[in-house]
């Protein structure tokens, strides 16, 4: 009984490695990316499941940011006056990994989205003296995101070390998502009245960022007692073009040069946690842990200029999951605990220090992930 625990405490945990996702916290923009550890790792589970070679993945989050952030201190004023900003984001996440070896394998990953953002600034107004109607529009993208391809290597041999393992990934982002997407803003003419300008959505709900990147990703876990094992796992993703070509504000007249353009900006994700599989419900396990997501204000490689909004958000997070040897089913919700803001490459350039711009954050997101071994 202890071993199937195990096996069923272990095979999670690699389910959850599979799925590390980094969303995109409302305006911060980080985009949906998912990890693809192979989820067989542990011998008792390569004898139930045959030596699956395939492994087919589809992953459902949702996430509704509304509140403001400068720094660490929220703008409560934003919601009090309706003048806050409303992202919410539908994302699909369909996954294909291919186990080449026991410690080896392949894996590719495609998002599709749909996002939906609503706000008074950038319409008529951000105040009831720019807007008396109050009037609130939408923009909306949709469509594929930035596909990813990865490769997994197992430091230890999987087949042998159930209890402690420790894996290396490395891949590479290409931008098969539209960083361009444009839809109709409303303008108040001096006569007052509508006129509709087509241009860039916000880069919060832009599909991809236009970028090709360098992904580099760990994740391990070790056993620390029969039903019970802690999970860890990195992710950073090092883009190496500075901008794309997509206006921020739709025109270069009168725009410092340095945020002219959409940046293509680094993001990193962590996470750490425990789960706990149950002795009297077989297949199914809890998981606590917390993770740490964000956008940095300055690129690794290349330079940072650009418009973005860097900034990090710490979660705690529970779930819960059911396994058996063909399917697997969790479900997470990552509650908000701390949200940052900071200061840009843009804001940095300010003599006076005073400048800091603010980004709208979610309070939690939904995350459900279904895969199938073959």
């Amino acid at each position: 009984m202890n071993r199937i625990l195990l096996t069923i405490g272990v095979s999670y945990i690699f389910f959850i490695l599979t799925n590390l996702n980094v969303f995109g916290q409302g305006c911060v923009a980080v985009r949906h990316m998912s990890c693809s550890a192979p989820a067989m790792s542990s011998s008792d589970l390569f004898k139930q499941s045959q030596y699956s070679k395939w492994q087919v993945s589809m992953g459902y989050r949702y996430l509704h940011s509304f509140r403001h952030f400068k720094g660490t201190e929220e703008q409560k004023e934003r919601i009090a006056n309706g003048t806050e900003v409303i992202n919410d984001s539908h994302s699909f996440d369909i996954g294909l990994n291919y186990q080449f070896t026991n410690r080896l394998s392949f894996a590719v990953n495609l998002p599709v989205i749909i996002n939906d953002r609503s706000s008074l600034y950038e319409h008529y107004g951000n105040s009831v003296t720019d807007n008396p109607s109050q009037a609130r529009f939408h923009t909306k993208s949709n469509g594929i995101g930035d596909m990813r391809l990865s490769v997994n290597y197992w430091v230890l041999n999987p087949d042998k070390h159930t209890k402690n393992n420790i894996l290396f990934g490395v891949g590479v982002k290409l931008p098969t998502g539209n960083s361009n997407v444009k839809d109709d803003f409303h303008k108040l003419t001096k006569a007052g009245q509508d006129s509709i300008v087509n241009k860039a959505v916000d880069q919060s709900i832009q599909l991809g960022d236009g970028g090709v990147a360098l992904n580099l990703e760990v994740q391990g876990f070790s056993q620390l007692a029969s039903k019970t094992t802690l999970y860890y796992n990195g992710f950073y993703m090092f883009n190496f073009r500075e901008t794309n070509k997509t206006l921020n504000r739709g025109t270069l007249i009168g725009v410092d040069p340095i945020i002219a353009y959409h940046s293509v900006a680094d993001q990193y994700a962590a996470r750490m946690g425990i789960n706990q599989a149950f002795s009297f419900l077989e297949g199914f396990s809890l998981m606590l842990g917390g993770r740490v997501e964000g956008v940095p204000a300055h690129d690794v490689i290349g330079g940072s200029k650009g418009f973005r909004r860097p900034g990090y958000i710490v979660s705690g997070e529970p779930g819960i999951a059911y396994m058996n040897s063909k399917y697997s089913l969790t479900c997470t919700v990552p509650v908000a605990l701390a949200r940052n803001r900071i200061k840009s490459y843009y804001d940095l350039q300010d003599p006076t220090g005073q400048r800091h711009g603010d980004a709208a954050f979610a309070d939690y997101f939904i995350s459900v992930n279904v895969t199938r071994r073959f």
